[in-house]
């Protein structure tokens, strides 16, 4: 089975500059769970997730399909990491009180990982699924950012974006769902913090890759008319999210 993996050759990137999710989601998730014994983070990136559900879980398991996402990974004793697809790993059945499936699900095979699901979970498990979008920062660098996310690496993004840029709305979620708030995430950052974030982007690599230059440059140089380096702004990123009984 063939998987995308367009985040390796950045894992640098993405473990520093990738915003980190609000504490009010897991607050959410943790106040519907059964049992919190064992907690699969799949495609766990650079182990975001997998380090707070260590705080509340006996163990959890991380899994990804880059080896170098993992090597950047935060590391704790009951995080066990391994190199996986979200389709078909190696946990036994039922092991699972909770599957984490954070800004990754567009990439899956979705009928596939949700047979894994179901055989990983235990009775009145929970799957929790959240992606994140475009993001608000002000008038001005919307618009030079988004010139950026449509003209400039645009045709670089893989077809799976349109499920992201439509929150998730044409991705199957095969459980009974449980009604959740808006999250956002919501950061302040320099100039330097918003352009490593759009650095990671899957487009702006594989742009880097075949036009062997860096858009961000340019970009960088626009943005700089509004928005000098020593000054930090909100970043505000709307959160889709979708939690539901596996059985």
């Amino acid at each position: 089975m063939e998987h995308k993996d367009y985040f390796s050759g950045h894992s640098h990137l993405y473990a520093t500059f990738r915003p980190v999710y609000p504490q009010a989601i897991y607050e959410f998730i943790y106040r519907h769970l059964n049992g919190r014994d064992s907690a699969w983070d799949c495609a766990t990136g650079n182990g975001q997730v997998a380090r707070e559900l260590a705080k509340h879980f006996n163990q959890v398991w991380a899994t990804d399909i880059s080896t170098q996402q993992l090597e950047h990974a935060h590391q704790g004793v009951n995080i066990h990491y391994s190199v996986s697809s979200a389709e078909k790993t190696t946990f036994p059945d039922h092991q699972f009180d909770l599957i984490t499936v954070a800004q990754a699900l567009h990439w899956f095979k979705f009928d596939d990982f949700y047979k894994e699901v179901n055989r990983t979970s235990k009775s009145n498990a929970l799957l929790a699924v959240w992606s994140y979008a475009l993001c608000k920062v002000d008038t001005r660098v919307d618009e030079l950012y988004l010139h950026f996310y449509h003209d400039v690496v645009g045709p670089y993004w893989d077809s799976v974006r349109k499920f992201v840029e439509n929150e998730y709305r044409d991705i199957p979620f095969p459980y009974k769902r449980i009604d959740t708030p808006k999250f956002f995430i919501e950061v302040n950052w320099s100039l330097v913090d918003f352009l490593g974030y759009v650095s990671t982007w899957s487009a702006t690599q594989k742009f880097i890759k075949e036009k062997r230059y860096d858009p961000i440059n340019n970009l960088s140089y626009d943005i700089e008319k509004c928005w000098s380096r020593s000054e930090k702004k909100k970043v505000t990123f709307p959160i889709t999210s979708f939690l539901g009984w596996v059985r």
